[in-house]
């Protein structure tokens, strides 16, 4: 992220000159968040409608499961939060009508400062404030939507060019998975700021694991591995043999921790799995074992604004129990090395995404009218 930065709150945009980056923002404050940006120019945001489905739907896991990570901690102990319908149907209209209202605000500004070969990048951070009730207010649906205060943050993001060596992903498995994994949400950012005392120089991206074994995500990214099958699994081939063909490739399957392992359910992620079933191309939710590394054929990285990004490179400490010392300059690590460059599998899943992105296309000219 580089260049101008913008940043609006509840409709009030500021200016410019102080606006700090996206990680001070959601350092600043709890909330559920998403982080999205646009392609063909700025003509378009990509999956904005799961984007904003994501967003309250994370809102309201946190509002219902864990409050103190929606609000800030010393304010949610006065509400009997659990007196509110957390599933009711309250919650898409409005968010979306908090976030589309500042959209309009922002979007055109932004747009007229893009330049060429930028796309805008855009984090929507919906946070509780009950300062906004009186004491002698309580809380009820009728006034929910007024105890949020809403943050839009936009700067520019220059896409990374998929396949080339420079863009390759390097990971090291480093640390535990996260709590509360179904939503996404701000006090995350700074959690994960520990685990960066366990980061190899040469590590672009952080994996998760409870174990040294399960591989369950990034930091910033859904993980996914194409795996030859279990020989216990039956239909299996020889090393490689059916990759060149995903319509047969039977020995071959993506796979991916489920959500019920504690993964965030990704927008990409779950492209992936849409483009999968529309190809043919084998996958299942199961989580990768690192023991079992010597059965992966390829391997990727997802988010909302890279897209997909190969890997090269997977390290993992020899023991899981040092993981506890206090820099990763202790440690000794196993080495997990890919063919340069995406392989097949993992082609056809980006090509997939970008077919899939010109099917859901939003306009961000709907924000400027």
């Amino acid at each position: 992220m580089s260049g101008t930065r913008f940043l609006i709150v509840n409709g009030v945009l500021s200016p410019s000159s102080d606006t700090p980056p996206v990680s001070t923002v959601l350092e600043a404050q709890p909330g559920a968040y998403t982080t999205s940006r646009t392609h063909n120019a700025g003509l378009h945001l990509l999956f904005w409608e799961r984007h904003l489905r994501r967003l309250a739907e994370s809102a309201r896991i946190l509002f219902s499961s864990n409050p103190n990570l929606l609000f800030k901690p010393e304010k949610s102990k006065k509400i009997p939060f659990s007196s509110l319908n957390a599933q009711s149907s309250l919650w898409d209209p409005m968010i979306r009508s908090l976030v589309e209202n500042s959209m309009r605000e922002v979007i055109p500004i932004a747009l007229k400062e893009r330049k060429s070969g930028e796309e805008l990048a855009i984090t929507t951070l919906v946070s509780g404030n009950l300062d906004k009730l009186s004491e002698s207010e309580g809380l009820d649906e009728e006034r929910l939507s007024r105890v949020f205060d809403l943050y839009v943050h936009v700067g520019v993001y220059v896409p990374t060019v998929f396949g080339i060596t420079e863009n390759a992903m390097h990971l090291a498995v480093v640390g535990r998975g996260r709590d509360v994994a179904n939503a996404k949400y701000a006090d995350w950012v700074r959690l994960r700021k520990a685990l960066e005392k366990l980061r190899p120089p040469w590590a672009s991206e952080l994996l998760l694991s409870n174990d040294g074994d399960r591989i369950l995500e990034g930091c910033l990214t859904n993980f996914f591995v194409v795996c030859r099958k279990d020989k216990d699994e039956g239909n299996y081939g020889a090393e490689g043999s059916d990759l060149h063909d995903h319509r047969s490739a039977y020995s071959i399957e993506i796979q991916t921790a489920p959500i019920n392992d504690g993964v965030l359910p990704g927008i990409i992620r779950q492209v992936i799995i849409e483009v999968c079933s529309r190809n043919g191309v084998p996958f299942r939710e199961v989580t990768p074992l690192w023991s079992k590394r010597e059965m992966w054929e390829e391997a990727f990285t997802t988010n909302s604004l890279r897209l997909l990004q190969h890997v090269e490179t997977i390290c993992a400490p020899r023991s899981w129990e040092l993981l506890e010392q206090k820099s990763w300059k202790g440690l000794t690590w196993e080495e997990k090395r890919f063919k340069e460059g995406p392989g097949r599998i993992t082609a056809l899943i980006q090509q997939g995404i970008l077919e899939k992105a010109s099917l859901e296309v939003y306009p961000t000219t709907l924000f400027t009218c």
